[in-house]
């Protein structure tokens, strides 16, 4: 039952509530009615039920305090509305960017216009000059570049599982420094397991990452074995298991999509029981039958245990499960590895703390015979008993498969992880410790405890801390604040209402398809349909690629434009002729230029991409290693268009056979660039031309254009173009394929001796040794 409005609760019985959409804990939350003092934070509210959660078992009586906006879920909401979007990085280098270029080319423009006016050339073709090198210039096709690199980059996000709602958010992914992910769901599987038991003095750990129960195959007790044998002659930790299972109020369930499958319905406690117990052969409806119940006592919080009361042979046992402390209550002996002796408390809560202090909930059972006259009486069964003490198990909500490997992987791209977690202190810590996010004595920042930092105090703290627990809605958001106030691009995941302030707050809002909430979707501008931390850095490599071919594709069109920029006024304070005309200009840019640069859109991963350091902020789109690489390139190609233009005006006297060669030469040589452009770091040499076949055929289209345009009359006549003699063209070749040595050369030298501000040839400082997979678990014998 969902709650329809808040409420102060007047009376309860074995009231249960499950407060996942407001703390991430998968457990449901005892409440009673008891008042709390008023700074108490909302996850420990036992008093109180809040709108959106939903009621698991029991009954209860409450006012209402607060409906609509006036509710825990509608200040969230209100919160959520009130948070600006804030600018991406992209839009930010963007701006700059187009300032930048802007300059350049009113400079040009104002230089060239300014000698052409000195050597009298006419108004009229000084205008038409100007708009043409305007467009030569000005890399118009970057918009459509950006738009299709983004595209591309979230088809492919999508096919592995995260859908883009926000185009930017591509790029944005690619240059984050902090993810601050939600426990529950996403780094877990917001499904409780059993981590380990604790029988007659021994541990038994039980971590497999799918189920909670890889060991329980050593376990496994066929059911011939539980006719043959009595109840005290199955392993200890058999015993304990079966206690789980008898006393036990969930089921197991085919799932609908898959018969082969399982899913539980009741108690996530009492579901990971079954599931742990049915991996060691002792499947409930099996048990039942040697062991057939005739009595129950269904646990409720006051009593702080259940039991079940099964036929053995032809004695009555009574089987419980419950708090360590009330099950220890109902007990004279425990069970050691020597058989059974006085109860020895202080060890069994000793081995309880060990457990609780791995962030993991603890279950103490116990069984033994009772007269046949207390069973028929409820009262006389919550009497103490002389039971034996079986052992303890320790459950948790179980880390995801691929999570401590994907967090290492950030680690290794200079991504910082950070929990922020409703979820206990204990929890937490221990969940965080086993993915590797922060070692246990970095510390836990608590809810209690940040509301008592300041501002500035808060911006230190989370330089320093990586596991936040406790955290209200308005707390996330104070962190995410903070740590971009500390300069980070911040991705935030979330799939409750109370995440979505924080998810529209940071850079990134990334919600679950799966368990998250309609309002923490709308919220986000990603959202993954699996639910997965693995494929948030997944989307984190995506976008570390769109943003690289974006990259090169700016490259390569800053770079031949710069070509332009050095040619035109050269030949103006040389006296020459212009060696373009204006439409050649348009020609070169939007043709030739314009079906190259759309394909840069569909090139591969570069490897490495995820061992470099996250691109700085205040590095633009062209970092300083290309902007060097441009400015050689262009010089390069001005000075060989400048030498074929020259040469053939004074080998043939023909002005436009002239111009038609420069024209044809930065053809080719944009060609070549090209494939400069697929790496700042690597080869061309070593790079298959056909790894991306879009481009390889788009170089192929451009070159057969411009060949028929020299060819055709229609294009002769418009471009003012004439065919190109057989004898020249070997020249035009061998000097466009400068510019593959001049960049083969630069790329040597840089990757011999880089560049410190260089982002692309940045690796992260990676631990000497490798990183260590999950700890395997191994029965302790």
């Amino acid at each position: 039952i969902r709650v329809p409005a808040d409420l102060r609760l007047l009376a309860t019985t074995a009231l249960m509530v499950d407060e996942s959409v407001f703390t991430g804990e998968s457990v449901p939350v005892v409440k009673q009615i008891e008042p709390v003092p008023p700074d108490t934070p909302l996850a420990d509210r036992r008093s109180m039920v809040y709108l959106g959660t939903i009621i698991t078992s029991g009954r209860g009586i409450g006012v209402v305090v607060a409906t609509g906006p006036a509710t825990e879920l509608g200040k969230i909401a209100q919160l959520a509305r009130g948070e600006a979007q804030p600018e991406t990085p992209l839009q930010r280098q963007m701006a700059r960017f187009a300032r930048l270029v802007a300059l350049f080319v009113v400079i040009g423009i104002g230089v060239i216009s300014a000698f052409g006016l000195l050597r009298g050339d006419p108004l009229v073709l000084l205008f038409k000059f100007a708009v043409g090198a305007a467009v030569a210039i000005v890399p118009e096709g970057l918009p459509i570049v950006l738009t299709l690199v983004f595209a591309v980059s979230a088809q492919r996000m999508a096919r592995r599982r995260a859908i883009v709602r926000q185009l930017a958010a591509v790029e944005t992914l690619g240059s984050t420094t902090v993810i601050g992910s939600d426990k529950t769901g996403t780094l877990t599987e917001n499904r409780m397991t059993a981590h380990s038991i604790w029988a007659a003095g021994e541990l038994l750990s039980l971590t497999s990452p799918h189920d909670g129960s890889e060991h329980a195959q050593t376990l496994r007790v066929p059911v011939h074995d539980l006719h043959r044998y009595s109840f005290w002659h199955l392993p200890p930790a058999a015993r304990v298991l079966l206690t789980g299972v008898l006393a036990n109020e969930a089921t197991l369930v085919p799932r609908e999509e898959t018969e082969q499958e399982l899913e539980g319905i009741g108690d996530p406690t009492d579901i990971a029981l079954l599931v742990a117990g049915a991996h060691a052969g002792l499947v409930r409806e099996e048990v039942e039958q040697v062991y057939p119940i005739v009595a129950v006592v269904p646990f409720e919080p006051e009593r702080r245990f259940a039991a079940v009361v099964s036929r053995v042979g032809d004695t009555l046992y009574l089987f419980a499960k419950g708090a360590p402390e009330r099950i220890m209550e109902m007990c004279s002996s425990w069970s050691t590895p020597t058989g059974t002796a006085p109860l020895d408390a202080e060890q069994i809560l000793a081995a309880a703390q060990d457990l609780a202090a791995q962030g993991l909930r603890v279950l103490g059972f116990a069984a033994g015979p009772i007269a046949p006259e207390t069973a028929e009486r409820l009262e006389a069964l919550l009497q103490p008993h002389d039971l034996t003490f079986l052992g303890l198990v320790g459950l948790w909500d179980s880390p995801r498969p691929g999570v401590r490997e994907a967090i290492a992987q950030c680690t290794e791209a200079g991504i910082r992880v950070v929990m922020i977690t409703g979820d206990h202190a204990a929890t937490a810590a221990a969940i965080a410790e086993h993915l590797g996010i922060a070692a246990r004595q970095n510390g836990v920042l608590t809810g209690r405890e940040l509301q008592r930092l300041s501002d500035e105090e808060l911006r230190e703290a989370v330089r320093r801390v990586s596991v936040f627990a406790r955290v209200e809605p308005e707390q996330k958001l104070r962190i995410v604040r903070a740590l971009q106030a500390n300069g980070e691009t911040v991705a935030v995941t979330g799939d409750g209402v109370n995440d979505a302030p924080a998810l529209r707050a940071a850079e990134i809002g990334v919600a679950m398809g799966k368990s998250g909430t309609d309002v923490a979707r709308e919220a986000a501008d990603i959202v993954l349909t699996d639910d997965n931390f693995v494929t948030i850095v997944a989307a984190v490599e995506e976008g570390r690629g769109a943003f690289d071919n974006l990259r090169k594709a700016t490259f390569f069109l800053i770079s031949t434009g710069a070509a332009m920029i050095f040619v035109l006024p050269f030949a103006i304070l040389a006296n020459w002729p212009l060696p373009f005309y204006p439409a050649q200009l348009l020609w070169l840019n939007l043709v030739t230029n314009g079906l190259q640069d759309v394909a840069m859109a569909f090139e591969p991963k570069e490897p490495g991409l995820m061992r470099r350091r996250p691109r700085p902020r205040r590095e633009g789109i062209l970092s300083p290693l290309l902007w060097e690489r441009t400015l050689l390139s262009g010089l390069v190609m001005a000075a060989g268009t400048l030498y074929l233009f020259d040469w053939t005006l004074r080998a043939t006297g023909s002005l436009d056979l002239a111009r038609t060669v420069a024209l044809t030469t930065m053809v080719i040589f944009q060609n070549f660039q090209v494939g400069n452009a697929r790496s700042s770091t690597r080869s061309l040499f070593r790079m298959s031309p056909i790894s991306n076949r879009v481009l390889f055929v788009a170089v192929l289209a451009a070159f057969g254009i411009h060949v028929a345009a020299l060819y055709l009359p229609i294009t002769q006549f418009v471009l003012r173009v004439e065919p190109i003699p057989l004898e020249i063209w070997p020249r035009i070749i061998a000097i466009a394929a400068t510019i593959l040595v001049t960049v083969e050369l630069h790329k040597l030298i840089r990757r011999r001796w880089p560049r410190r501000d260089s982002w692309e040839a940045s690796h992260t400082q990676t631990p000497e040794t490798p990183v260590q997979p999950a700890p395997t678990a191994r029965a302790l014998s």
